[in-house]
């Protein structure tokens, strides 16, 4: 890198940083939610983070044989499977704009917070975004003295690596580059494990891609809880609802992949292991178990 480039990027990484906190001045705080609430009664040395992809399906039955060996992390709408009271997640994640913004998606949402408050009947930790606009009242949503409530951050920092990687050793920084299982991982990494296992995050964003014949960017996108083949929708943002580009799709989802590799270099720098447990996935960036086992 030329001399002149490289002053250029300092630049651009001290506004970036200027920038970053004075959104968080303005927009969140400076506060370490999740470190001081810390692991609750999660007791084990290993966590498994649970994606919503389509081979959750197949590795499910496996992780129920070993649930006692694993502390777990879920996310979305995984309460909907009937195995969600048997494996009993210390973590759950919620990191959509949609669960506490209102959208399309308004009746299942609603749905998804009364079977939390119903089934949950161990020590359970629900992490929400502190950014909530609208002021959505999650306690009463959740009248469940076993559910405890942790906000995270969700501003990116996109400046320097050093100044990143301290902003997430002290909780103030963000994984919210576009999926949740992302948001799990950190918050992981914050909580001071040091084996973190992948599962369901297949991130084969890339298939299914169509433009139909009104124009529109379509794809076809697929759940382990989904009860029929999935057909080719429209990609449409939840909050405000409105279509994507193909530009728009494809410049996201490699902030997504840039994402999971900005995680593993912090987690090597920690000493962690992120191991991606999830056969034929997308993901380049972790360790991989081998014919599903875990080296």
């Amino acid at each position: 890198m030329k001399v002149s480039e490289k002053i250029i990027l300092a630049l651009r990484h001290t506004f970036d940083t200027a920038l970053y906190f004075a959104v968080m001045a303005v927009k969140e705080n400076f506060r370490d939610y999740v470190g001081r609430a810390g692991r609750g009664a999660a007791t084990h040395d290993r966590v498994a983070i649970l994606g919503n992809g389509p081979s959750l399906s197949k590795e499910l039955p496996s992780l129920l044989e070993q649930k006692h060996d694993y502390d777990f992390l879920a996310v979305n709408f995984f309460a909907e499977d009937e195995r969600f009271a048997e494996l009993k997640p210390a973590f759950y994640v919620l990191s959509d704009p949609m669960f506490f913004r209102h959208t399309a998606m308004q009746s299942r949402v609603d749905a998804l917070y009364r079977l939390l408050a119903e089934r949950v009947t161990w020590p359970m930790t629900l992490y929400v975004q502190y950014y909530n606009p609208e002021k959505f009242d999650y306690r009463t949503a959740l009248p469940n003295e076993n559910i405890r409530i942790v906000p995270f951050h969700t501003t990116l920092y996109e400046g320097f690596r050093s100044v990143r990687h301290w902003l997430f050793s002290h909780g103030l920084g963000s994984a919210n580059y576009g999926t949740v299982v992302q948001v799990g991982e950190y918050i992981a990494l914050h909580l001071d494990y040091r084996h973190i296992e992948l599962y369901g995050v297949d991130h084969t964003l890339l298939d299914g891609l169509v433009v139909d014949a009104d124009n529109r960017f379509c794809r076809i996108d697929s759940h382990y809880y989904d009860t029929a083949p999935a057909e080719p929708k429209p990609v449409m943002r939840k909050v405000p609802a409105e279509p994507y580009t193909v530009a728009e799709y494809l410049a996201e989802t490699a902030q997504l992949f840039r994402g999971h590799e900005i995680l593993q270099e912090y987690a090597s720098e920690l000493g962690a292991h992120i191991i991606n447990c999830t056969e034929h996935s997308m993901i380049d960036a972790y360790q991989r178990a081998k014919d599903g086992v875990v080296q």
